[in-house]
């Protein structure tokens, strides 16, 4: 809700900030020009600085500058103001003959690209904007950060039930089990973690990457109980260990793996997991198999919208994410940049 009412703030402010250079165009030149050729005049530079200043902040910036490829960005724009020029020079010629049956000096290139210059200070002015709404999207996006923590901190406290209390009682429930099943016993140990972690470690910014690792593999290891013939799972994994991420990042792929992408009547669930980093990104990607009733009913859900909002939050624009559901598959890929 806040973030739309920052984006309609955001708009208003435009669209006040275009009226105003109309109005200032206009009457700095109805003195000398009169009515028709200062409104002529207005519509025509103002619609040449609106794409300017648009395409550059919606195409070429994103496209090219945030991408790092800076030559391709540099051509674009000198491209983009010597067009926006010349069809500015064009069409006031144009205009001015057809309203005010004004005989002008024929048409020429050299004349034409008399008006690229002018659009060279638009194009700075783009980039200060361009600037200035990033700045203002991040503080927002601070602020909506800080207030789900601070929000989801309160609901883990409101949850809380002596967690320290659950956590020796299961630990003495491990040893009694141990003593005659070991490997329920284990399964106790990990359940404990899972727990350690979600009232630990989830509140925090940021966690070990070995840590969100462990509580990965704590919960596979406990949601292959319920499949009846187990479940094959690779997981790959090439990193720094000294690496940091977001708590629960990761674990919405994972999730989706066991509520979607498991029958458990098949006698084989081969399941592909890879974490690992390349050129100052971390790679995250699952795989597995779909039968035809997963594949006709399995939707995204609300666990990648909201996923896909809270990397907005987190890295803007600099992330990958990829659902790519074929026929009998299901994969999913992330790239998000290292802290």
């Amino acid at each position: 809700m806040e973030i739309w009412k920052y984006k309609a703030s955001l708009t208003q402010l435009q669209v006040l900030i275009w009226v105003a250079v109309l109005l200032l165009i206009f009457f700095s030149l109805l003195p000398m020009d009169g009515f028709l050729k200062s409104l002529l005049y207005t519509a025509v530079n103002t619609t040449s600085y609106a794409i300017i200043i648009y395409g550059n902040i919606l195409i070429l910036y994103p496209v090219f500058y945030q991408k790092g490829k800076f030559a391709w960005y540099g051509i674009t724009v000198v491209l983009l103001l010597v067009s926006t020029g010349i069809l500015r020079g064009y069409t006031s010629v144009v205009l001015y003959q057809h309203f005010l049956l004004i005989k002008t000096a024929p048409v020429n290139l050299g004349m034409l690209l008399g008006y690229v210059p002018g659009g060279v200070l638009i194009y700075v002015l783009s980039l200060v904007f361009r600037i200035a709404i990033a700045y203002f999207t991040l503080k927002q996006q601070t602020e909506e950060i800080l207030l789900q923590k601070s929000q989801a901190e309160l609901n883990l406290l409101k949850s809380q039930v002596q967690p320290h209390f659950l956590f020796n009682t299961l630990n003495n429930i491990y040893y009694k089990v141990y003593k005659v099943d070991p490997t329920s016993a284990g399964l106790i140990e990990r359940l404990s973690d899972i727990m350690r972690y979600f009232v630990d470690e989830s509140p925090k910014d940021v966690v070990p990457i070995a840590t969100e690792v462990a509580f990965i593999e704590n919960y596979m290891e406990l949601e292959k109980i319920r499949i009846r013939h187990g479940a094959s799972i690779s997981f790959e994994k090439a990193y720094n260990p000294d690496l940091r991420i977001p708590p629960m990042l990761l674990m919405t792929f994972v999730e989706n793996i066991f509520k979607h992408g498991i029958d458990k009547s098949r006698k084989q669930n081969p399941i592909t997991i890879s974490l690992t980093q390349k050129n100052g990104y971390l790679l995250f990607k699952t795989s597995n198999p779909l039968t035809e009733t997963i594949v006709t009913t399995q939707p995204n859900g609300f666990g990648i919208a909201n996923l896909t909002q809270r990397l907005k939050m987190l890295y803007g624009s600099n992330f990958e994410l990829e659902i790519d559901k074929e026929e009998k598959s299901f994969t999913a890929f992330l790239k998000i940049p290292l802290l």
